[in-house]
């Protein structure tokens, strides 16, 4: 009798055999973001394709939020769903990622300079994130239902390797974009067993209105103390 696990292998190898590789690049309109207009820093821009049909379940992963220099890094990040997101603190003090917009909720508490914390994403969708002690830090996190996709660099450009031929519908996330720009953005493609090179997509900024957020407790941020007044902090 054929093991499954041969079978299920079997599969995958014939899959990956005739992929292809998806690329392109994101343009900008109408942006005012700093790193767009100053530096033309493109980055940021998730880019995915999902199945026309029926198709295998995307398998789990592992990411990682690294909290340094009161950053997120990388402020983008794209995991599929059931995916695992490691938040280790390298700051010298004490941070709290947590969320509580739309996507999954999740609140990790505070931990120490040089401790982590872990949080499995079950639910497709956008988590915005925060520091319930730092009100500039943020990221976004998509959980996304397929294992096609890929986030621009700095230069626009995206390559989302190892999709089967068929047919696929592309999206688009940017947290500056409204979501009626992102749907007319939205379109059918057709893969073929050859690599595929899109056209440039313009990404309009146009209606977004940026809204201060709260902390976890939904009210807003106060006085931020001092470094040395945290617990781990450095003398």
């Amino acid at each position: 009798m054929i093991s499954p696990w041969r079978i299920c292998f079997s599969a995958l190898f014939a899959l990956a055999l005739h992929s292809a590789t998806v690329t392109g690049r994101i343009e900008w309109r109408d942006s005012r973001g700093k790193r767009v207009k100053g530096g033309a820093d493109y980055s940021g821009v998730v880019v995915w394709l999902t199945p026309v049909g029926a198709s295998h379940p995307a398998p789990p992963g592992r990411g990682r939020i690294v909290q340094q220099n009161k950053t997120f890094v990388p402020h983008v990040l794209a995991v599929t769903v059931g995916s695992t997101v490691d938040f280790p603190n390298y700051d010298p003090i004490f941070h709290n990622a947590f969320s509580n917009y739309n996507g999954q909720l999740f609140d990790v508490g505070l931990y120490a300079p040089g401790s982590s914390r872990s949080v499995k994403f079950t639910r497709e969708g956008v988590v915005r994130i925060f520091c319930n002690i730092h009100s500039s830090m943020s990221a976004v996190l998509l959980v996304l239902a397929t294992p096609h996709f890929a986030t621009s660099g700095r230069d626009g450009s995206y390559r989302i390797p190892n999709v089967p031929p068929g047919e696929y519908v592309l999206n688009l996330f940017h947290e500056r974009t409204v979501q009626a720009n992102l749907d007319k953005l939205s379109r059918r493609i057709t893969v073929a067993s050859d690599d595929a090179a899109l056209a440039p997509i313009v990404v309009s900024e146009s209606g977004y209105l940026a809204i201060p957020h709260t902390n976890k407790y939904g009210r807003e941020y106060g006085p931020e103390p001092a470094d040395s007044a945290y617990p781990g902090a450095r003398k």
